[in-house]
């Protein structure tokens, strides 16, 4: 089973339905009036996280508490974190109070974006019948693949993530300085949940290196109140800060991969709705010649993921400032200080790779493929009776996932809505049966004492 950051707080659903029908895999149901998560069929995209009116829908992450069991406690930050601060906050600033929160060491992640595009350049020389070939940078993305593309899952790049590069850097740097492996904390300060459930259960790895993942909004808010309690006067440790070069600082931003990839042929899609027309393009071979795809699940990629507390466009907007002065700086003549991993370069090629991605498909009708094409059979007949409105009544997002759920026997046909109408004029059903049914999926009083007495 896959990990997964998002769960559902049943005391705050009130089963209205908003995440099921945002859900892009389906992986929502409503029983008893509280929506439920298919593990199977989550990518943890996050959408129905903000779908939920209610706050019912939260993400995990580890207790900041551990970061002081470390002496050498290490952040992992994306450019994107920076990219939440207003204007007038220096970067150096940011960092000094990171170390005042219990950080000894801090790391941008986009640090290892040029070992990451030379690693994808490399696997792409030596994989030109595999086209297109697909970035691994999004973990939601890879998951969808996964689970509702599995056709596709050998054009995914078996390629580290840069957030995985950099804490190999990290570590093995600091373990060259000698520390020891077991005073060392790495820990990633996520931007979404998918990232949170690739570092828990990386695919392509069995485990991964990275000790814990702090979530980017409750780091964000860390820092900035600790900023405004100091006051703008305050004098902090003036620290050397990493100048990363302008496409490193973009390369989480849309289009942030496409521009120094070499390909002849290339897209970069955002939105995981977006993606998933394109997807379904691609499985059709309705497209030919594309040589590479970078496909992110959030609008604006990484600027609008989950976790940002700031508009995406302010923060791409920010980002994209910080890129042109690292222009600037490079055209004169000053060397990024992300080619000091350079040094590790051939370290870290040599272990940028993963086990091929595998398909974990959402929905294995039966393990005999004579009863699942039988089934599959019963599922579409099924459809052709069924309204087609995809009303959710019944606590499916559609009527084709409801005839499914029917034939694999997780639900009774009677939980329709417009079957039941059915049924009574037959008189086949009583009209408590009918109560019932839609008791099972909408509790047995989701109303209560909300109405007015004057509408009892």
């Amino acid at each position: 089973m896959f990990y997964h950051a998002l769960e559902i707080d049943e005391g705050n659903c009130i089963g209205c339905s908003r995440c099921m029908k945002m859900c892009p895999t389906e992986a929502i149901r409503i029983t008893g009036g509280k929506a439920s998560i298919d593990d199977d069929r989550c990518i943890d995209c996050g959408k129905c996280h903000s779908a939920c009116p209610m706050d019912a829908i939260y993400i995990k992450q580890d207790d900041f508490k551990m970061v002081h069991e470390f002496p050498h406690s290490v952040a992992l930050i994306p450019s994107v974190f920076l990219g939440q601060f207003p204007d007038d906050i220096r970067v150096s600033r940011i960092y000094s109070v990171l170390k005042d929160l219990g950080f000894r060491h801090v790391f941008e992640v986009e640090s290892a974006a040029s070992i990451y595009a030379e690693a994808k350049n490399h696997y792409a020389m030596e994989h030109e019948d595999d086209m297109p070939l697909i970035s691994s940078f999004c973990p939601a993305i890879v998951r969808l693949i996964q689970i509702k593309y599995p056709s596709l899952v050998g054009n995914i790049m078996p390629i580290k993530a840069p957030l995985d590069l950099s804490a190999l850097y990290a570590l093995k740097k600091l373990m060259e300085e000698g520390v020891p492996r077991e005073e060392i904390g790495i820990f990633y300060v996520t931007p979404c949940a998918a990232k949170i459930a690739a570092v828990k259960a990386p695919v392509g790895e069995k485990r991964s290196i990275i000790d814990g993942v702090i979530n980017m909004d409750a780091l964000f808010n860390k820092v900035y109140r600790k900023i405004k309690e100091q006051g703008k006067n305050h004098e902090y440790q003036q620290l050397r800060t990493p100048r990363l070069s302008a496409d490193a600082i973009l390369s989480t931003l849309t289009n942030g991969e496409r521009r120094i990839c070499m390909a002849k042929r290339s897209y970069a899609i955002d939105g995981i709705e977006n993606v998933i027309d394109f997807l379904d393009l691609l499985e059709n071979d309705e497209v030919e010649g594309v040589e590479f795809l970078e496909l992110r699940a959030c609008d604006q990629s990484c600027a609008g993921a989950l976790l940002s507390c700031e508009n995406r466009f302010l923060c791409g907007e920010r980002m994209y400032a910080r890129a042109r002065k690292a222009a600037e700086r490079e055209r004169n003549g000053e060397m990024p200080r992300d080619r000091e991993m350079d040094q590790y370069r051939d370290y870290l090629l040599e272990n940028a790779s993963v086990e091929a991605v595998q398909p974990r498909s959402m929905l294995v009708l039966d393990s005999n493929r004579e009863r699942a094409f039988q089934k599959l059979e019963k599922i579409n007949k099924l459809k052709v009776y069924l309204p087609g409105i995809d009303c959710g009544m019944c606590g499916a997002p559609t009527c084709e996932a409801f005839a499914t759920d029917v034939v694999c026997k997780q639900v009774g046909l009677t939980r329709c809505a417009f079957y039941q109408k059915h049924l009574e004029r037959l008189n086949d059903i009583t009209r408590q049966e009918c109560l019932a049914a839609n008791a099972a999926v909408w509790g047995k009083d989701p109303i209560g004492d909300t109405l007015p007495p004057e509408s009892r």
